[in-house]
């Protein structure tokens, strides 16, 4: 055991030295990644078997890599081939200050809900709202908290969403009636997080929309409505169920098209802007508004899910967690078991850094606590699934951010994100404090 709460102790230590001193959290995900190789080796497995163990967590995210490569090309062509500025043209005119940054966050959560993912969502309608708010000078850290919590409103209760699809499988429940209990306990957090929108925003209510910008787009992109169809055909698709990396494949196939049609792109420029992300030319206020995206800009986000997958492997091979386990389930007596749940997520985002993972284990270390199979799933949902999003080293919230550009300070303003669990541990404390853990009969 001492050998366990050493290895993590120091994991934890490098992370907090990390975000103490402001340096890269790649240093201490690295760290980290030696440690528990070391510990491995100590415990009497071969290099072989440990490397094999690392390889074995990094396979498990081969599908959150490619959606990175869509999400960096989408976000760069959107803005080549003039669909953010035509919605951008559109929309600037209609803002009011005082309610957009509601309007962001029912938005986005629509779109989270029709889509099931929160990338697609912070990387198509999050985007347009973020460029949209900068356009009006609004706080861009208040713009990107209601993104985030918009994202995280359907990555957490869409039938589509993969975060929910696997709750379901951990916990062998049904996910409609997993969502039916969602919904009901999303209420007041949901409303609360309306009402802090609109009063907060109001201290922007001075800022005013630059409307000298509807002649720059004018000037530098064709704002022909062909160039809405890549927007218009993800809502399509995400309306028809259809698996998200296909309906941004698509959309960016129908973007390419429009990029060198309508605005007359060269074909070799169109492959660079793909990776570097779009770039203007000229007036230095286009640049400030548009320029980003590329593949580019996803590569230390998916460095960082390598290597916090690669933990995976690890944990489910040995015994470094059993310690902590154990002690969880102890603390329930007095936390009450959503209260364990939620002190378990907020460590399992801490170590993992990966929202899948970090579900794994919690589950994995609560699956005793709730005698129902639903409310533990319950209890999940409403925990580790949207307070992975609020680590800033965790990927769950890294992407999103660096996808729209907003600052790390806009995770305090995702009140979405903390409010559930809080109210949600309230309610707890009321009906279920005090008494003991009843063992699950389903495990």
């Amino acid at each position: 055991m001492t050998a366990e709460i050493i290895t993590l102790g120091l994991f934890l230590a490098g992370l907090g030295l990390c975000i103490f001193t402001g340096a890269q959290i790649l240093y201490a995900l690295v760290f980290g990644l030696a440690c528990f190789s070391v510990y491995t080796l100590l415990k009497g497995y071969s290099v072989k078997a440990t490397c094999g163990m690392l390889i074995e967590g990094m396979g498990k995210v081969k599908n959150i890599l490619f959606i990175f490569l869509l999400i960096g090309s989408l976000t760069s062509i959107w803005r080549t081939c003039g669909t953010i500025p035509f919605i951008l043209y559109h929309a600037i005119g209609l803002i009011n200050p005082r309610y957009f940054v509601l309007c962001t966050f029912l938005l986005c959560s629509m779109m989270s809900f029709l889509t099931g993912t929160s990338f697609g969502t912070a990387s198509t309608m999050g985007v347009i709202c973020m460029l949209i708010s900068n356009a009006a000078g609004l706080n861009p850290a208040l713009t990107g908290g209601a993104i985030l919590s918009g994202s995280f409103f359907g990555d957490r209760c869409s039938p589509m969403s993969t975060s929910a699809q696997l709750v379901c499988t951990l916990t062998r429940t049904d996910i409609y009636i997993n969502i039916k209990h969602m919904f009901r306990t999303c209420l007041i957090p949901m409303a609360a997080s309306c009402i802090l929108y609109v009063v907060l925003a109001g201290r922007d209510g001075g800022a005013r929309v630059d409307l000298s910008l509807l002649s720059l787009f004018q000037d530098n992109f064709s704002l022909h409505l062909a160039t809405a169809a890549p927007a218009l055909l993800i809502l399509l698709l995400a309306l028809l169920h259809v698996d998200v990396k296909y309906a941004m494949g698509a959309s960016i196939a129908a973007a390419a098209v429009a990029a060198l049609v309508l605005q007359g792109t060269a074909p070799l420029e169109l492959l660079k802007s793909l990776w570097t992300g779009y770039r203007a030319d000229g007036d230095p206020r286009l640049a400030s508004l548009l320029n980003g995206g590329g593949i580019a800009s996803m590569v230390k986000v998916g460095i960082i899910v390598l290597i916090s997958s690669s933990y995976s492997g690890i944990f489910s091979h040995t015994r470094l967690l059993a310690g902590v386990k154990s002690a969880l389930q102890r603390s329930a007596r007095v936390l009450t078991p959503f209260g364990t749940v939620v002190l378990t997520s907020v460590l399992s985002c801490a170590v993992s850094c990966n929202q899948s993972l970090a579900t794994i284990l919690t589950c994995q270390m609560c699956d005793t606590l709730y005698p129902s199979k639903e409310n533990l799933a319950l209890a999940l949902e409403n925990t580790v699934i949207v307070l992975a999003a609020l680590v800033p080293w965790g990927i769950a919230g890294a992407v999103p951010v660096a996808t729209i550009g907003a600052p790390m300070a806009c995770m305090l303003y995702a009140f979405y994100l903390y409010l559930l669990p809080v109210w949600n541990l309230f309610t707890a404390f009321y009906h279920e404090w005090p008494r003991s853990p009843v063992p699950c009969r389903d495990t």
